[in-house]
């Protein structure tokens, strides 16, 4: 889509000077800079990434708690404005709608043009305007103003995750790219469990039903702090990572992993994981809003017992990522995804024949599981698109529009059966996902394990930062490599002739 005319070849990326990581971390990339330029970012140490990183993974966890709370100001205003089941899925369309245009259009060539910082930046005011836009939904009573700021809000998220996922993924060395990824998305489940639990019990106590007062003033509060979170990105350090510096480390670590150079029409692995992440995160989102139901069908309970079993589950999804994360230091990431969407696909068919409350616990136990699937599908779908990095993370965020079609699927059908019969929807979904890790652990196995073993941003026995400008002969290409390619520490590195 937009912006690819700002994705740099590989003989131009050769030919330019390295700058060194110590230059991506200064502030002079507070401008916006050439997607097609090296910056340096290829091989930043763990040291390096760890501010950066910090402060990304705060803004995680921000958006989680204002995503958790957007479930409990929604269910505010749909009982307000007595907003029907059918109309309610017109929320959700509004919502995951802005997903699907937003990192295919003017977000992902944002993150291209003028780097992560400006869409951090763009994402957040975006995003401090939709919660803005509330305020006068609220005082005129309106679904289509309340579906409008939705819109606006989902617009500003999905440009978010455009940026924040792959700068997590590639700002540091690459072998720990699933690590920091789970990591960072598990203050983001977090966020989103405390938030509901705060609202309930703080916010929320004791008001009437009918009374959007508060709401406003939470919504007007939520544009304030992000507004403020985005004068914090402008002042702050962050290195750009750019497609040009991630074409340099494909080729860095392409004696690993076999890695050559494709036009975005062949990065066949990229494909298959928008598929499998529409389908997944479909059949989460379907999950997620039928679990309730689900509860008080299953076990026979009130719907305040079925919500404190939802927070339960909620509670497990975000150990779980911090299970999977510490996994992820120990086991290769392509087989904890295999074995998790394996214990997804067992409990949730566990779940669709179970009664009681032990089809509350398989259930929820399938959130626990879930907890790892998408920033572990994210990472190992943008590996090895080195030129295409950017692009092909814009494709994967689009791909979370999934969760505009299986719930509403999902609830028809337990509209015509029962919610046990209707959770065979997000079944399908699952097994249309479990087939990526399958390819991943048998066609994609080289490749994947290559980058496990890259010891990239790390420091050899010298001293110097492997991968770095200043640790190896600078790549000399005048329209190939004019040389012969050898092996050093996972980098590979071209012997002049």
């Amino acid at each position: 889509m937009w912006g690819k005319k700002e994705e740099p070849e590989v003989s131009e990326v050769m030919q330019q000077r390295r700058p060194s990581n110590v230059e991506a971390m200064s502030h002079q990339h507070r401008q916006s800079v050439s997607n097609k330029g090296l910056t340096g970012a290829s091989a930043l140490t763990v040291r390096q990434s760890i501010y950066p990183i910090t402060l990304v993974t705060i803004l995680f966890f921000l958006w989680g708690f204002a995503y958790g709370l957007l479930d409990v100001l929604n269910a505010k205003f749909q009982t307000s404005l007595n907003i029907t089941a059918a109309r309610a899925g017109g929320l959700q369309a509004s919502y995951f709608g802005a997903y699907f245009i937003g990192p295919l259009t003017y977000s992902g060539w944002i993150v291209r043009r003028f780097g992560y910082r400006w869409t951090f930046i763009f994402g957040l005011c975006v995003y401090g305007i939709g919660a803005l836009m509330f305020w006068p939904s609220a005082v005129y009573r309106s679904f289509g103003g309340f579906c409008g700021s939705l819109f606006i809000v989902g617009s500003g998220l999905s440009s978010l995750e455009t940026s924040a996922n792959p700068f997590i993924a590639t700002c540091g060395p690459p072998r720990l790219s699933e690590f920091r990824l789970e990591l960072s998305q598990s203050f983001q489940a977090v966020g989103s469990v405390v938030a509901p639990l705060l609202a309930s019990r703080v916010f929320f106590q004791n008001t009437d039903p009918n009374d959007l007062s508060k709401v406003q003033w939470t919504y007007l509060g939520i544009a304030c702090f992000v507004f403020l979170l985005a004068v914090v990105f402008f002042f702050s350090p962050i290195p750009e990572v750019t497609d040009a510096d991630m074409a340099l480390q494909a080729e860095q670590c392409s004696g690993l992993t076999g890695y050559q150079d494709r036009p975005m029409r062949r990065q066949h692995k990229l494909f298959f994981g928008v598929v499998a992440q529409f389908c997944y995160v479909g059949a989460q989102v379907a999950v997620a809003s039928q679990f309730i139901r689900y509860s008080q069908e299953s076990a026979g309970i009130s719907e305040s017992a079925a919500s404190d079993r939802y927070a339960i589950g909620q509670g497990l999804f975000a150990i779980g990522r911090f299970a999977a994360a510490g996994l992820f230091m120990v086991v290769k990431p392509r087989i904890v995804l295999m074995l998790f969407m394996t214990l997804i696909m067992v409990f949730i068919a566990a779940a669709i024949g179970a009664q009681g409350e032990g089809g509350v616990a398989m259930l929820s136990l399938v959130l626990f599981f879930e907890s790892c699937i998408f920033p572990t599908i994210f990472t190992l779908s943008i590996r090895g698109l080195g030129r295409h990095t950017k692009r092909g993370s814009s494709w994967i965020v689009a791909s979370i529009s999934g969760g505009a079609l299986f719930p509403a699927m999902t609830g028809l059908m337990a509209d015509h059966t029962s919610y046990h019969k209707a959770m065979a929807v997000p079944l399908i979904g699952f097994f249309v996902s479990f087939v990526f890790p399958i390819y991943l652990n048998t066609v994609c196995r080289k490749e994947l394990d290559g980058f496990r073993e890259t010891k990239i941003g790390y420091h050899d026995r010298q001293g110097s930062v492997i991968g770095n400008a200043d640790d190896q002969e600078v790549f000399r290409r005048e329209g190939s490599v004019s040389g012969s390619v050898g092996e050093k520490n996972g980098v590979a590195s071209v012997e002049k002739v």
